[in-house]
């Protein structure tokens, strides 16, 4: 039985991710917040033959979130995806430092727990994959979501890093880059959204970047080829496309 984990599976692209995994002979370890969404994944998952298991934790309470991780069944695939945002505000307020201090545990600091608490086994067995939920944002800063462009990057290169440790042992590491993905989270971002998907086709992309062990996983086209562009041009040239499209001053 292939045993797959999801973190954050109450969100759009989480609870997508488990319904397109959900198979016979799958059992899915899915974690979230939010218990009535968590069950009504779970439920729609077991109708298409998956096992299901749920537990709800605040990914910030290390201790907790160790002690559970250390209890779980050899992982074959770890999808961590839980995550927040936030911006700064409409008249050009600093996005409060409360919020960027829970972001930065969320998204970086428990990513990287959880990556290393499911490393020991993997190891053991010389197998194993785990998928980092970065960003488009990544590549280059946004103005208008600076912490959140900062741990998508710390994301991005802390999974490329694993990536190249981790390969000769046969342990699988992917990044995955996605673009505007229809969600609350998505729809309370400043800016435009151009060329946004739906969860259900991000998921498929998800899936089939991962079967293919793509190193970095990311959508939509063209976007994405934009976004690396920022990243390659002259830092003041790409504030000024930035700029230009609508996402700073």
């Amino acid at each position: 039985m292939r045993r797959i984990l999801i973190t954050g599976a109450t969100s759009a692209i989480g609870s997508a991710l488990a319904w397109e995994y959900a198979a016979p002979g799958v059992s899915l370890i899915l974690h979230g917040r939010r218990q009535d969404v968590l069950a009504r994944v779970a439920q729609a998952c077991e109708a298409r033959g998956a096992t299901v298991r749920c537990h709800g934790l605040d990914v910030r309470d290390g201790p907790a979130l160790q002690t559970w991780l250390a209890g779980l069944e050899p992982l074959d695939l770890v999808v961590i995806n839980a995550g927040m945002n936030t911006h700064v505000g409409p008249g050009g307020e600093p996005e409060p430092w409360d919020e960027v201090d829970a972001l930065l545990d969320v998204n970086l600091k428990a990513s990287m727990r959880i990556a290393q608490a499911v490393l020991p086994a993997m190891r053991a067995r010389g197998r194993g994959q785990i998928a980092f939920m970065s960003s488009l944002a990544g590549y280059f800063g946004l103005p208008v979501t600076p912490a959140y462009s900062a741990s998508k990057a710390g994301l991005k290169a802390y999974g490329e890093a694993l990536r190249g440790w981790l390969a000769p042992e046969g342990i699988r590491v992917n990044v995955i880059m996605p673009g505007y993905v229809k969600s609350p989270m998505c729809d309370d971002m400043p800016g435009p959204k151009p060329w946004v998907w739906t969860p259900e086709r991000a998921a498929r992309a998800i899936r089939r970047g991962l079967a293919r062990d793509r190193a970095r996983i990311s959508f939509p086209f063209p976007l994405n080829w934009g976004t690396w562009w920022l990243a390659v041009l002259p830092a003041a040239l790409s504030h000024r496309i930035v700029r230009w499209m609508g996402y700073g001053a």
